[in-house]
């Protein structure tokens, strides 16, 4: 199963000598056994005293024992999955990340990862009540063949009779699985869109009884059918095991030869076992789901890493240039919300280190798709990305990346600030804090902002700190100045702007903003994915 296999790759020497301690504690719990059935018979036990308090110490510890050392193996890997999957996620194209979508991601970081965290924790036990059964039965064994072979023949029969109700379950929770990925995205629907619900009372209650109800109706009802089956196979394992006590007791006797001596070593034996076989029968609805989760987490793993863009090292950027161009670049991509693919393209540009560049056209016109181009997050269908004629391959890519710093309409603002110079990162930011007139809402403490619960605007103005002290030669600032009032947005268009280029910085501005399009050295205006014009702003 897939969670044995993640716990063997994590370690094959750790689980080695865990299943060995705990198939020594099944072994020392089936000489219990049989210590207890010889004192049973035994006209003066207390000689067994002794053996019977060592082995329950045995018995005790080298399951402790076990469990610890499983217990730090399943952690462990559960915390390797954990940092895999995010590292792969981070080196996926941005394209495929946004096709996957934030719910599926989301879902899998945590639902997935939780589940297999869960179980795998509950694994531990698991191999110890095996141990105990494995041992219990090499026991039986020895007292009589033909009772073994019963017992033998009737548990495969059972454990293929529960299987086959796990089996059902098992493809119940793959439904219920996929639904949650709808479900997780009508949670965002609650989150990110809870002003537009307030607001219209209609859509609220559609996407309420529509959407939202329908999901969680779909990933509860399979849930059920899941939970139940196993509930059937848990009664029936319990069930089957009366069925084999009664075996014993009234059939064998009459069936099976010189049994009637025996027959209270292997009741008590069964009877003994019925805890841990139901303890098995009880974790696979959770070994069933957790492999579910695994498939889940390895499936997009293994399609995150074939596309895996950049190593883990941090790469220093170029930081001398002259000239980044885009030669006869198409970019073409499709989104559910439209019917027709929308290109980009074909694109010639060049643009010369130091310049300030205005990108402006209408909404859709391919301005924010033209800047992932730029900045390498996007690869071409076609044509080539170049700086100083060395052409943007899978090979230099993201030490090209290390160019830019940027500030995107749908940004994410972190906590902790990064500089080229960390030994005086906090005094930096403090003073630029004091430029954007933030220095009394926020502070800078071991590179850590004190908050972000700050207004939009606040928040990008927060970014743009951030953008400055990574001191970058190349700046791309996506509708900065939107959510900006009117002093702040002349200060970014006619105070921050110029310094950055005094500074010898390369700037592109996508921008609506035409009453400042005078201050740039060329205005390039896009046209359902053409460019329209490149050419010099007109002297205002």
């Amino acid at each position: 199963m897939e969670i044995i296999w993640l716990l063997i790759k994590a370690s094959r020497r750790n689980i080695i000598v865990a299943i060995l301690v705990g198939l020594s504690s099944g072994a020392c719990s089936a000489r219990l056994i049989a210590l207890i059935n010889s004192a049973l018979l035994e006209d003066s036990p207390r000689r067994l005293l002794m053996p019977f308090i060592a082995l329950a110490i045995l018995i005790g510890g080298s399951s402790s024992l076990s469990a610890f050392l499983l217990v730090d193996l399943a952690q462990d890997s559960v915390y390797r999955l954990r940092l895999q999957l995010s590292r792969r996620i981070l080196s996926a194209p941005l394209q495929q990340l946004e096709q996957l979508g934030p719910s599926q991601l989301m879902a899998t970081l945590t639902k997935d990862v939780q589940a297999i965290s869960d179980t795998v924790f509950s694994i531990p036990f698991l191999c110890v009540d095996i141990a105990v059964l494995a041992g219990c039965l090499i026991y039986l064994s020895t007292l009589s063949g033909w009772a073994f072979l019963l017992i033998v023949t009737f548990l495969i029969t059972a454990v293929i009779l529960v299987q086959l109700l796990a089996n059902y379950a098992y493809h119940y929770l793959s439904l219920a699985r996929k639904a949650v990925d709808q479900l997780f995205q009508h949670f965002r629907g609650i989150t990110d869109g809870t002003k537009e619900l307030k607001l219209h009372a209609i859509r609220r209650e559609l996407f309420f009884e529509k959407d939202l109800t329908l999901s969680a109706a779909t990933s509860r009802d399979y849930t059920k059918t899941a939970l139940k089956l196993a509930a059937i196979a848990n009664n029936s394992g319990q069930f089957l095991f009366f069925i084999l006590i009664g075996l014993l007791l009234f059939w064998a006797p009459q069936t099976i030869p010189n049994i009637q001596p025996v027959l209270p070593a292997y009741i008590l034996t069964m009877t003994f076992v019925l805890g841990p076989i139901e303890s098995i029968i009880q974790r696979i609805p959770n070994l069933a789901n957790a492999n579910v989760s695994i498939r889940k987490v390895n499936a997009m793993g293994l399609q995150l890493s074939e596309r895996a863009e950049f190593p883990t090292t941090v790469i220093t950027p170029v930081n001398h240039w002259k000239t980044l161009s885009l030669q006869n670049v198409i970019h073409t991509y499709t989104t559910e919300s439209s019917e027709q693919p929308f290109t980009l393209g074909p694109i010639d540009l060049t643009v010369q280190s130091g310049e300030l560049v205005f990108i402006v056209g209408g909404n859709g016109s391919g301005k924010s798709t033209l800047a992932k181009i730029i900045t390498a997050l996007y690869s071409p269908e076609s044509g080539e990305l170049r700086l100083d004629e060395q052409p943007i391959t899978e090979n230099n890519r993201e030490q090209y990346r290390q160019l830019f710093s940027a500030v995107f309409s749908d940004f994410y603002l972190f906590d902790r600030l990064v500089s080229t110079e960390m030994l005086s990162l906090d005094q930096q930011a403090k003073s630029y804090l004091t430029a954007l007139q933030l220095d009394g809402k926020v502070s800078v403490k071991d590179g850590q902002l004190s908050t972000t619960a700050l207004s939009q605007g606040q928040r990008k103005r927060i970014a743009l700190l951030a953008a400055y002290l990574e001191d970058r030669p190349i700046y791309l600032f996506d509708e900065w100045a939107a959510d900006q009032d009117p002093m702040f947005r002349e200060i970014f268009y006619t105070q921050l702007l110029p310094q950055l280029i005094q500074r010898g910085k390369t700037i592109f501005a996508i921008s609506h903003d035409d009453h400042y399009f005078h201050l740039a050295d060329r205005i390039i205006k896009l046209n359902y994915g053409q460019i329209e014009s490149d050419s010099a702003p007109q002297p205002k």
